[in-house]
């Protein structure tokens, strides 16, 4: 008996769609549960045929339509950005402030010692904030007008008993 027309095309068409569904019915069933992990991409897969596939003399034209869903989560960390500079233009007339983070370096100048019973102003360009005597770059007590450099390479700078120390250059 001879074959019949498009019989050929119809051994090759017919299981890839059945391929397709049973593809698709696996990927149905395997989503079931909700294991409180992120959801997935998982594609849909509809084959759809017309009138002229049902019928056993045509030829067979199957539409296969794929369509996906995609979810994706994305999480962004932020970087840590360079320390911000500071924008100080004055330094208070006491404390301690760390070149780099609480002043900037350069030239300051104070109208000098705070009014009080004895009137003092004591400053100094600091190595590091420890305390230690060998800490003290330089350092002085005024009672009138004072002008200091702070270096970008200090470490601190405090001042004691001063008016407020503004920067000149």
């Amino acid at each position: 008996m001879p074959p019949r027309p498009g019989w050929a095309r119809k051994r090759i068409v017919i299981p890839a769609a059945a391929a397709l569904l049973l593809v698709g019915a696996g990927i149905g069933a395997s989503g079931g549960e909700d294991s409180g992990k992120e959801a997935s991409a998982r594609p849909t897969v509809t084959v759809t045929a017309g009138a002229a596939e049902l019928k056993a003399d045509a030829e067979p034209a199957p539409e296969v339509t794929v369509t996906e869903t995609v979810t994706e989560t994305k999480t962004v960390t932020a970087k840590p950005s360079k320390k911000p500079e500071p924008k100080v233009a004055t330094i208070p007339g006491e404390g301690t402030f760390v070149v780099g983070d609480d002043i900037k370096a350069g030239t300051y100048k104070t109208a000098g010692a705070e009014d009080s019973v004895i009137p003092n102003c004591y400053w100094a360009r600091l190595k590091g904030t420890s305390g230690d005597f060998e800490d003290i770059i330089t350092n002085g007590n005024v009672e009138g007008p004072t002008t200091i450099t702070i270096a970008g390479s200090d470490g601190a700078f405090q001042s004691t008993g001063c008016k407020t120390w503004k920067k000149v250059g």
